[in-house]
């Protein structure tokens, strides 16, 4: 009950720091403070905003706002998101654009399940969709969901992964950026055991731990410094009375969303603080380069704790994706299996969260695999973010990953091999 009670004091933090910020906001933009020619008082309504969206950011799920795309016909398309398979923990979505022919190429986007909404892939998804029929998988803030759907954890991912896969065919390519990529490799072998002619054409795996200590980094040492008693005890909260999910126990967003501000405390007041100065100014507007970033950064949902403590204990600690031990409702689940499924890892070579060496591990995995249907890349001067957004990944990463995906189109021959992108 006191966990249910730490939730709900944190929520009320929030709230009433939202307040405050709307107060300070309304007081200093009553007509009569004009009388007053201080400086602190259009300073106090600057405040007011920032702190308001800030704090109201924190429980809102963004909008992917994507309306509109530009497709390779030079004409505008209306784009529409349409839920595919609907389940209890997560969606597949498909982004469909109306008044095109569709794409030869279909790609499965899976998106991380660690703290952000899959809408932090947005400017991956407007990168890939102008050629690209995609789909992505939508997770749900686990504090909206019944205590009655069951648990969650990294098998149960894995098996997520799994029917997504068969409901697209097998002439989908996978790409898995950041946290799915150990379990979206081990959907592939599940597959490829169970159900070999489910299995993708190509899996391309964008800066995941698939072996963490293949280039450890403070994420990964952090793994190793707590027990899983600590962190149960000190991460894992249960879901307060507002939310459909109450009594679940969760990693609370605002608890994660706390850890990452820590990692760069002075470089978040920095930009707040400027921020600030700005609308004091008059200088910011609605969808400045800050608020367009904190808008996304500043919203996160509530992961269910049993994932996250079998993510550290099972992918961190024990290794078992490195390790080729991972099984799946008592049945292993052998890496080795993969003998179709062309495999390419991309790293950036500053990435200080999956650091290069991590990644790429996975080709040593893949036993079965022919040498010519394994392929990486990483990306100069590339930090974590770089690899599946922004200037890296539009200038270089995305054609690369096209390119590789184009040469893995044919369905593959027994006994014939691929020809890969380096």
């Amino acid at each position: 009950m006191r966990y249910m009670a730490t939730y709900d004091m944190m929520e009320t933090i929030r709230n009433t720091n939202q307040w405050l910020g709307a107060t300070a906001r309304t007081l200093a933009s009553y007509p009569h403070m004009a009388m007053l020619p201080n400086p602190a008082i259009r300073w106090m309504a600057a405040w007011g905003e920032v702190t308001e969206r800030s704090f109201e950011r924190m429980v809102a799920k963004p909008d992917w706002g994507i309306d509109t795309m530009t497709c390779d016909d030079g004409k505008d398309h209306l784009v529409q998101v349409r839920t595919v398979v609907e389940r209890p923990f997560g969606d597949l979505l498909h982004f469909e654009v109306a008044g095109r022919e569709t794409q030869p190429r279909k790609i499965l986007l899976v998106a991380p399940m660690s703290g952000h909404y899959a809408t932090l892939l947005r400017s991956t998804v407007k990168s890939l969709i102008t050629n690209c029929e995609v789909y992505v998988t939508d997770w749900h803030n686990a504090r909206d969901i019944p205590v009655s759907a069951g648990k969650f954890d990294v098998e149960d991912y894995t098996l997520y992964l799994v029917d997504f896969m068969r409901h697209l065919g097998p002439d989908t390519h996978v790409i898995a950026v950041c946290q799915p990529a150990p379990l979206t490799l081990a959907a592939t072998a599940y597959l490829a055991e169970a159900d070999p002619d489910a299995q993708p054409r190509s899996l391309t795996l964008i800066g995941g731990p698939i072996d963490p200590d293949g280039n450890p980094t403070d994420v990964t040492d952090f793994g190793h410094r707590v027990t899983m008693g600590q962190l149960e005890e000190t991460m894992c909260q249960r879901v307060g009375f507002k939310y459909a999910g109450v009594g679940r126990r969760v990693y609370p967003g605002l608890l994660q969303l706390s850890s990452f501000m820590s990692m760069n405390l002075d470089r978040h007041s920095s930009a707040f603080s400027e921020q600030i100065m700005r609308v004091a100014r008059g200088e910011a507007s609605d969808h400045d380069p800050h608020n367009k970033f904190y808008d996304e950064y500043l919203a996160v949902m509530d992961m269910p704790a049993e994932f996250y403590l079998s993510t550290v204990e099972r992918i961190f600690k024990r290794r078992e994706i490195a390790k080729n031990e991972f099984t799946v409702e008592g049945k292993p689940v052998d890496i080795g299996k993969i003998t179709t499924v062309a495999v390419k890892t991309v790293e950036g070579a500053n990435d200080d969260i999956s650091a290069p060496g991590q990644c790429v591990a996975a080709l040593d995995l893949l036993t079965g695999l022919p040498p010519e249907k394994k392929a990486s890349h990483v990306e100069p001067g590339a930090g974590h973010y770089g690899i599946f957004a922004g200037r890296s990944w539009r200038n270089n990463i995305r054609p690369l990953v096209l390119g590789f995906i184009d040469q893995n189109s044919d369905a593959p021959t027994k006994g014939q091999g691929l020809t890969v992108v380096n």
